[in-house]
């Protein structure tokens, strides 16, 4: 699941839920959200009901700050006074939206504190919210409460991704959009300047396991291509890449795995159980098997390459981008170059810019989350270019 059930560890270092919790509001988080359950109110038949407050989380790390507004969600029948009259002095609007899973409101409430216009914290938040909706129950039921005292469901951050909430998703509303891309485990193989940033992007996503394949130790040139600024004591350590970058995202994401090895014949079974496969690799010669490989076993990737040269006024060339997926594979032999890299070769240039890498990460990261509906795709392209000199973004070999 993409959601956990509220941290211990989130309630003891946040005095307002710990307020709330102690003082028996039933409260739990999904995604980004903060879920007040069992609240009554009296529904237009003059019956008294049971409903949920939904709030956006805002959290400085794992503690919640003041909320960004004063707006709340509900999830219930739009609450009446106690003659079955709608409470109007709340209303902001009345649409039946799913927020994350398990979380789709039925309405949104505006009460705006005066002078201030905000809420100081949750507690605030959801006493006054809550004290609006009960009021008028208890005049039908004079000992209903918003308190129920509900003993607390285990957490369950054990099963979450992140170290801490997405609150991104939930303060944009796009929990479920995010969900799309909730797969079982991906690769970058490469994490050189492109697949580390590639590596950068994917680690703010729900995928599950986010697997590293790759040998090679952090050089200084490394540190001019790549995200992040790694320390002249860390370099002088030579690290391995998968490991350095592993220890920066990992305080972030859950799922990262490393394995300190190219992929080649005797280990690209590795790659079999993979959800999809992000090609960084410089070397054509290797990537033709593994290319074959992925084909065979009906995985989808997307291949990544630059050719940038020293011209007279400054560097020009271009940036590609190369999908594959089963519905379009007759394209890649033509695009991806598979000639093998002459090591012996001293004069040899492989001109890396980090804004290049960066912008070639965007662009394969980009084109996965459009196979898989994060974002609209009306051209569905399987192979794209940027032309530097020319400023133009290419989209060719659309699929039927």
């Amino acid at each position: 699941m993409g959601w956990c059930s509220l941290s211990q560890k989130l309630i003891n270092r946040s005095p307002d839920l710990l307020r709330l919790r102690a003082d028996k509001y039933d409260i739990e988080t999904r995604g980004g959200f903060l879920l007040a359950k069992q609240v009554p109110y009296v529904n237009a038949r003059r019956q008294v009901l049971r409903g949920t407050l939904v709030a956006k989380l805002v959290l400085a790390g794992d503690v919640t700050t003041r909320p960004e507004n004063h707006v709340v969600h509900f999830i219930g029948e739009y609450p009446c006074n106690a003659e079955g009259k709608p409470i109007e002095q709340i209303r902001n609007s009345s649409e039946t939206k799913k927020l994350a899973e398990g979380v789709e409101i039925n309405h949104t409430f505006s009460a705006n504190p005066k002078p201030s216009g905000y809420y100081e914290d949750y507690y605030a938040l959801i006493f006054t919210y809550c004290s609006i909706l009960s009021g008028p129950a208890k005049v039908i039921e004079p000992l209903v409460t918003a308190k129920p005292g509900t003993p607390v469901v285990p957490d369950e951050e054990d099963n979450y991704i992140f170290n801490y909430v997405d609150t991104a998703s939930s303060r944009s509303e796009i929990d479920v959009i995010s969900q799309k891309l909730e797969l079982a485990r991906i690769a970058i193989l490469g994490l050189g300047g492109t697949g580390a940033y590639v590596l950068d992007l994917v680690s703010k996503t729900l995928v599950r396991e986010i697997h590293l394949f790759d040998k090679d130790v952090l050089l200084t040139h490394n540190a001019f291509r790549s995200p992040g600024a790694p320390s002249l004591d860390e370099l002088r350590t030579m690290p391995l890449k998968v490991e350095h970058f592993a220890s920066i995202y990992g305080k972030m994401h859950r799922g990262i795995k490393v394995h300190k090895e190219h992929i080649d014949s005797s280990n690209v079974e590795l790659l079999r159980d993979m959800s999809f496969v992000f090609l960084c690799l410089d070397d054509g010669g290797a990537k033709k098997l593994i290319v074959q490989k992925l084909e065979e076993f009906g995985i989808p990737f997307v291949d990544v390459g630059m050719g940038v040269y020293l011209g007279e006024t400054g560097l020009g060339g271009v940036a590609r981008v190369t999908a594959s997926t089963p519905r379009q594979r007759a394209h890649v032999q033509s695009r991806i170059p598979f000639a093998e890299i002459d090591v012996n070769n001293e004069y040899s240039q492989n001109i890396q810019i980090a804004d290049l890498n960066a912008l070639n990460a965007a662009l394969a990261v980009i084109k996965w989350k459009k196979l898989f509906g994060f974002y609209m795709d009306f051209v569905k392209e399987h192979h794209s270019s940027y032309g530097i000199e020319v400023q133009l973004l290419t989209k060719e070999n659309v699929a039927e």
